[in-house]
């Protein structure tokens, strides 16, 4: 066992961790030439066009040492965007040791420091890399000074190595075996495996992807998975190499795959532990928890009968993110679709784009907000209700008080870009905490912000404010008290419920007047005269009013007396009165998307 390093490489996103994967696959020899290209272990297409990791990849290699000993590397690669923390946090529960990856140009970012101290918590063997020392821009000592200033090390403990051109790969290979411990041999024990990540195959059902922590799974045992108690037969199991490869036995300390013919999705659930029926282990591997939703929306297919498709579509995803949470809503505006919970907006975005091709599903977004605790007095009697959804914010009458969610967050910017965050921060609501000045000219500024006030546009601006150097790492606080109302949009008298929002009272008249400016350019124009209105209960505060198509109904008068075109223009009064009782408004796909881009036009 002292023979199997498993390990994780944990840094921010761009920082190269994708590009030092590859080296280190073609170092090891666990792919030819042929089969190399860039950023590898990042399968999506998705992934290489927005140069991000969205998945956490496992992925095997053999490693010999110059002495000629045989060690078995079990690398498992993790995204380095905030949004995706959830998977970062079940790839640390996996592995002993992590590699630090810090850019040599750019100095440790946020979602670094936020990574690292969760896998100093799970009592991770950190090993310090500083990548990209090749770059003209580069600057070893300083962003040094940053690491031995973070973690705690020698100077002399931080490897200093460039993944384009593969210099200090060798000495990267030798400090994870001296460095990382090997993880203990408890084959006596029950089986007790975790389930880190899973996907789905038509033909062989959820394949779960383990790290075995005590005990031996041979192939045909029956397995258990305890969260669910549903119980199956380990039909194949095997290590993940590039493909998959097969084998009879995974012990205590591997990193492999399980098949069962789990149809059921919702039997093999990330984080569950997987047992033995001949001889279960007592209780779960603990430390696992459910991931939190920070934002909802409601995903609508823009074809009625694609219902059900989206249905599967969105349990075949959930198992292979476990992260995303969803249930069946309606809207009187969109029909049949879904509430689901995301961690962030590029989540958020992630999915959206994943429903479009991998199942070819089109979709409607509604505006994405946060979760609220909404305490109302019902019959003389005071109730605490969770909202997620506008439409389900009880009537204005019945409310005390309305509590939304606020996180820290952690922005790490140059000195020269205070000002400009400062402002948007203060424009948020939000509450100033403290800064830190950092070495090289850059600051750790802390805010507490409203988490609605973050979800739309906070992260895109603080990158074009900053020019794209500042960093954003946030996690959530508590639930405060907020001047909170629902606004709703009315079209010719009836609320639009899909375009309802919950907004700060101050910023719902602003919110009104532009929405309502915006929804009279994107719907055409009637036979008769819309109105738009938006409204915080029964008051209106914005209005604007789309004009009737006319039609020249005295076109064909000419000459004569004047009453007779009277006559025309009144009964075209009474028709239009009549279509307006019962005429509906179409309202297109573009005037959903309107209220996600309203902030864009301050």
């Amino acid at each position: 066992m002292s023979q199997i390093r498993n390990f994780c490489i944990i840094a921010h996103i761009d920082h190269g961790k994708s590009t030092l994967a590859d080296r280190l696959l073609e170092r090891t020899g666990a792919i030819t030439e042929r089969e190399m290209h860039e950023q590898i272990l990042d399968d999506m297409d998705l992934e290489r066009e927005r140069g991000i990791t969205i998945k956490s990849h496992a992925i095997q290699m053999d490693y010999e040492r110059p002495g000629g000993e045989h060690v078995t590397f079990n690398l498992i690669d993790t995204p380095g965007h905030v949004d995706f923390a959830y998977e970062v946090s079940r790839a640390l529960k996996a592995c002993e040791g992590a590699l630090v990856v810090v850019d040599a140009a750019q100095g440790i970012e946020a979602q670094t420091i936020s990574t690292l101290y969760q896998a100093i918590e799970q009592d991770l063997e950190i090993v310090p890399v500083l990548n990209k020392i090749d770059l003209p821009g580069a600057d070893p000592e300083g962003v040094g000074q940053q690491i031995v200033d973070l973690i705690g090390c020698d100077h002399e403990d931080i490897l200093h190595v460039s993944a384009k051109t593969g210099e200090g790969i060798d000495e990267l290979l030798e400090a994870v075996v001296e460095r990382i411990p090997g993880p203990a041999r408890n084959t006596d024990k029950p089986l007790r495996a975790l389930i880190f990540d899973s996907v789905f195959n038509t033909y062989r059902g959820s394949i779960v992807y383990v790290r075995v922590m005590e005990g031996t799974l041979h192939q045909g045992d029956g397995i258990r998975f305890m969260a669910t108690q549903k119980e199956y037969d380990a039909e194949e199991i095997g290590h993940l190499k590039l493909k998959q490869v097969q084998t009879d036995t995974l012990e205590a300390g591997d990193v492999g795959y399980v098949i069962g013919s789990v149809k059921s999705l919702q039997d093999a659930r990330v984080g569950d532990t997987l047992t033995r029926t001949d001889n279960p282990a007592d209780e779960p591997i603990p430390g696992y928890q459910e991931p939190k939703p920070m934002v909802f929306s409601g995903l609508f297919p823009t074809q009625s009968d694609e219902f059900e498709d989206l249905r599967s579509a969105l349990e075949k995803l959930q198992l292979n993110d476990a992260s995303l949470t969803y249930q069946p809503e309606t809207s009187k505006a969109l029909g049949f679709g879904f509430r689901a919970g995301f961690l962030g907006m590029l989540h958020m975005e992630i999915v959206q784009e994943r429903l479009d091709r991998e199942f070819d599903i089109d979709i409607i977004t509604t505006v994405p907000n946060v979760e609220y605790e909404v305490h109302i007095t019902e019959k003389n009697e005071q109730k605490k209700v969770i909202v997620d959804n506008p439409s389900e914010m009880p009537d204005p009458s019945k409310v005390d008080a309305v509590y939304e969610p606020y996180i820290q967050a952690s922005i790490i910017t140059p000195s020269d870009y205070i000002g400009p965050v400062m402002k948007l921060c203060e424009e948020k609501r939000g509450k100033y905490v403290n800064q830190i000045h950092m070495q090289s000219q850059r600051v750790d500024i802390t805010y507490e912000l409203p988490m609605a006030e973050v979800v739309f546009d906070f992260y895109d601006r603080l990158k074009s404010g900053t020019r794209g150097y500042a960093s954003l790492d946030y996690e959530f606080l508590e639930y405060r008290q907020g001047d909170l109302v629902r606004l709703d949009i009315l079209l010719n008298g009836d609320p639009v419920d899909a375009l309802s929002s919950i907004i700060h009272r101050d910023k719902a008249y602003d919110l009104g007047r532009k929405l309502c400016k915006k929804l009279k350019e994107l719907i055409s124009q009637h036979q008769f005269e819309i109105p738009i209105q938006a409204a915080i209960g029964s008051q209106v505060i914005a209005r604007e009013t789309i004009r009737a198509i006319r039609k020249d109904v005295t076109a064909k008068c000419y000459g004569g007396d004047i009453s007779r075109k009277r006559k025309l223009l009144e009964k075209q009064k009474e028709g239009k009165k009549r279509m307006k009782q019962v005429g509906t408004v179409e309202v297109p796909q573009e005037a959903f998307l309107a209220v996600l881009s309203m902030d864009d036009d301050n």
